[in-house]
């Protein structure tokens, strides 16, 4: 099992591996009990966004972590995944905009992506 930084880390990374735009990781155990971790990325199509949420979702389950929730995985613009210590937020642009969740946990640590990203 791995720790919920372990957990964000790897999140972080295979989002990266797969070309999510605009990857933010940020530190939420200060600001709420909801999660540890908050990912947010942007994804450049539906097509993307469905990539990005199945291969996640593949990566944390071959590392033993097991999915508590998905929401709006098929047909949407916005897709959550909770992985109870870390929720990911996968994007259209338009929705991340509008939704604006760095602007909501604003008071949330901003995690160096430099620390966390392998070669």
């Amino acid at each position: 099992m791995l720790t919920p930084e372990q957990t964000a880390n790897l999140i972080v990374n295979t989002l990266d591996n797969k070309k999510a735009q605009d990857i933010m990781l940020l530190k939420t155990t200060e600001v709420t009990i909801l999660a540890d971790y908050f990912v947010i990325c942007t994804a450049g199509s539906t097509t993307q966004l469905k990539a990005l949420s199945d291969e996640v979702e593949k990566v944390l389950k071959e590392s033993g972590e097991m999915l508590l929730r998905r929401e709006g995985h098929r047909v949407s613009d916005w897709v959550l995944i909770d992985f109870g210590s870390v929720i990911v937020h996968l994007f259209l642009q338009e929705t991340r905009e509008f939704y604006s969740l760095e602007r909501l946990w604003a008071d949330a640590k901003e995690i160096d992506l430099k620390t966390v990203l392998t070669a």
